[in-house]
């Protein structure tokens, strides 16, 4: 089982590191707005999922609904908003970094929590991984200046990744991954939707329905299908398997298949940097799972 999971696991940062491709035909060629995207793609997903799971609405209490509430916005609206916004006031490759640094908090936040202290080899090798993202980015050609507004909206979207894996937790014994996931797009659109509705760009949901050009709805397809509802359902079954840290490790495998997929189809360059920051982030792994670790 450990093995699927693993397997899983590098699945679904392979579909998360290429939805940059997709959301970026939805942004920069279609128009469509930050808000737009992620509500479009969560409601998609979440009447999808809802099909399978409608005879129960309900959590079983207020407190275990108090806490979809908090997973539907540090996994939905905070992160993927706040991801957004913070390029208005600071770098792409700032917030690229900043917001690869949630598997750290994640560590620090368990650790914290559960009071244990992570070994050594997590600890060194999550910092490798990390500073092979950092190599990935600067390979891109970015520059890093600090632009403290945006590059705080960047770090809470990484901290609300942790938040989220902290509270989800919590809810895995008691209800199933399909259920959790459900509840997790449902209030990540209902958290969005306020934002929504007060944009001053015309929305552009026609565009999905223009079959003279199925590009977008192709790209809306993928993000909806693959990247939400099957990728997020994978995910909280794969952190019940392998755990919290463990899961978040392999986020560090994002950027490097963006990378490779930008590569691939759009033609971007991969430079000398990019090379080694991909051995550093499979090394960094690759140490951190040295000395086995109990599921966290």
């Amino acid at each position: 089982m450990k093995v699927l999971a693993n397997l899983g696991a590098i699945l679904v940062v392979v579909a998360w590191g290429v939805s940059f491709l997709s959301t970026k035909v939805l942004l920069v060629n279609g128009g469509f707005s930050p808000v737009e995207v992620f509500v479009y793609r969560f409601t998609f997903a979440y009447l999808l999922l809802l099909a399978f799971t409608c005879r129960k609405i309900m959590a079983n209490n207020y407190k275990d609904e108090l806490l979809f509430l908090i997973c539907g916005m540090c996994a939905g609206s905070i992160y993927f908003i706040a991801e957004n916004y913070a390029l208005e006031f600071t770098s792409t490759g700032n917030v690229s970094l900043l917001v690869s640094v949630s598997p750290l908090f994640t560590t620090a936040f368990m650790a914290i929590m559960y009071r244990f202290i992570p070994k050594p080899n997590v600890i060194i090798g999550s910092v490798i991984a990390f500073v092979g993202v950092a190599c990935i980015i600067l390979s891109s050609g970015e520059n890093f200046e600090i632009n403290p507004l945006g590059d705080i909206i960047a770090l809470s979207a990484s901290v609300s990744w942790a938040v989220y894996t902290i509270a989800i937790k919590r809810l895995t014994p008691i209800y199933s991954s399909l259920f959790i996931t459900r509840k997790l797009f449902f209030y990540g659109v209902i958290t969005a939707l306020p934002l929504l509705l007060i944009q001053h760009e015309p929305l552009k949901l026609w565009l999905l329905f223009d079959f003279n050009q199925p590009q977008y709805l192709l790209n809306f397809l993928f993000l909806g299908l693959i990247c939400s509802a099957a990728a997020y359902l994978a995910w909280n079954e794969i952190m019940k398997q392998l755990g919290a840290i463990k899961s978040n490790n392999y986020l560090y495998v994002q950027p490097l298949v963006t990378m490779i997929a930008g590569y691939a189809f759009l033609d971007e360059k991969i430079r000398i940097l990019g090379y080694i920051g991909c051995i550093l982030i499979i090394g960094g792994i690759i140490i951190s799972e040295k000395i086995r670790q109990t599921a966290v």
